[in-house]
């Protein structure tokens, strides 16, 4: 099971935050990565924020990544968006 924890955060608390799940081993880490952001930003209401090289770093070093203002064309009204992957605690094989 895949899951991405998305968390709209202002003041470093949670304004609104929700789990995408995804259990489909067809599909590439990248290809559940994008989905999961693109559902959590229909679930928030909020445009596909832009992907930078920052992004992939920190997702690879710890698990998580934030989206600032500087990332969204539109205002935002809150201080960013964090993904976070969940593990399932199964062993990668």
């Amino acid at each position: 099971m895949f899951r991405i924890w998305g968390k709209i955060m202002k003041r470093n608390k949670f304004i609104e935050d929700s789990v995408f799940e995804i259990d489909d081993n067809t599909i590439s880490i990248d290809d559940k990565i994008q989905a999961g952001l693109e559902n959590l930003c229909q679930f928030f209401d909020l445009e596909k924020p832009i992907w930078l090289d920052k992004n992939t770093i920190e997702l690879a070093r710890f698990s998580k990544t934030a989206f600032r203002q500087d990332q969204f064309m539109e205002a935002i009204s809150f201080d960013y968006l964090e993904l976070e992957l969940i593990d399932d605690g199964k062993k990668k094989e």
